[in-house]
């Protein structure tokens, strides 16, 4: 069966030479990207792939986003050296990669919504990718606004990647956040947290065609379902100083049902539960594969054990095919392969 494995990360030639050397690709997650050479080596990574068949990547640049990586002034240079990149080598390996998602300037927005325009219009991007923050800005903020709407008029997925570092303390009384916490359980906050941010702020309302696909199978809002339900319907019973009485007035369906208009995907690192639980909740139609190569301890093994979980899920076949293919193919409008 044809497997498109949504999200995964790569590091274009060019793309790493021009940031390896900025101080922050050598901080919190940027050591491990920058020391990473399998994100380079295609040489590795295309055996690796000839294990699994029918299988190809949609590609994206890792973090930290260009947003990290530089100030307002620079960060487009980068973002365009990276869609840049990825489209050549979708453009020269087809059978590999079905595609990339377009990194963007996200605190440069005017720049941002040129590039986003430019990638998918000019270099055939299949969307976009977004962070969970833009180097700690909500992303329910008014400034980048325009991009929901440029991505609901275009019909095409936006990816949402975690991002979090250690400077975000667990405790008050340190000064950050110790034994990669910040990692581990930070980035399901992160995830889940801009979920919610986009759900109340009335994005689905504004941009029904809108279409986000959150890595790690929606961060914790499936296993929270009755949290994400029961917890928000009393929403600002637990607030003196705020007053949120008008949020749930103000959307146009119960609050619960908009979570699962988002896309998850199945990079869970082998959880059988925790993929179950997410289908459970998210639905066939919105759950699409993906693996996270190339970030696994052992090469190959978040895909080996990916697909081991959805080969036995107790569901039908042609189930199976929507989440290993199918539903990347509809979204992404690629061609079904014969």
């Amino acid at each position: 069966m044809r497997k498109i494995d949504i999200f995964n990360h790569i590091q274009p030639e060019k793309y790493f030479s021009h940031v390896q050397n900025l101080a922050a690709a050598k901080e919190g997650l940027g050591k491990r990207t920058t020391d990473k050479s399998v994100l380079r080596d295609l040489d590795a990574r295309f055996r690796l792939m000839d294990e699994f068949g029918d299988y190809q990547q949609v590609i994206t640049v890792p973090g930290p986003q260009p947003a990290v990586l530089a100030g307002p002034d620079t960060s487009p240079e980068i973002a365009r050296i990276a869609n840049d990149g990825m489209a050549e080598l979708v453009q020269k390996y087809p059978d590999r990669f079905a595609g990339f998602a377009a990194t963007l300037p996200m605190n440069n927005p005017d720049a941002a919504f040129a590039e986003a325009k430019r990638a998918i219009d000019q270099l055939g991007a299949c969307g976009v990718e977004i962070f969970t923050n833009i180097k700690g800005k909500a992303l329910d903020d008014p400034a980048i606004a325009p991009l929901w709407g440029i991505m609901n008029d275009y019909d095409l997925p936006i990816w949402m990647h975690p991002s979090r570092s250690s400077s975000l303390t667990d405790y008050s009384s340190e000064p950050k956040s110790r034994y990669e916490i910040w990692f581990t359980f930070g980035y399901p906050y992160e995830t889940s947290a801009a979920m919610a941010r986009l759900v109340f702020a009335g994005i689905f309302d504004k941009y029904p065609n809108l279409k986000i696909i959150t890595h790690h199978m929606g961060g914790m809002v499936a296993f929270s379902e009755g949290r994400v339900n029961a917890g928000w319907e009393v929403m600002g019973s637990r607030t003196s100083d705020e007053d949120y009485t008008g949020v749930l007035k103000s959307l146009k369906r119960p609050h619960g049902e908009y979570f699962k208009m988002f896309y998850a995907d199945t990079a869970l690192f082998g959880a059988v539960a925790g993929t179950e639980c997410g289908l459970k909740y998210f639905g066939v139609d919105h759950v699409v594969f993906a693996s996270d190569y190339p970030f696994d301890p052992i090469p190959g093994q978040f895909i080996r054990d990916t697909i081991a979980i959805v080969d036995g899920l107790d569901i039908s076949e042609a189930d199976r095919a929507k989440i290993y293919h199918g539903n990347a193919e509809r979204m992404l409008k690629l061609k079904p392969r014969r």
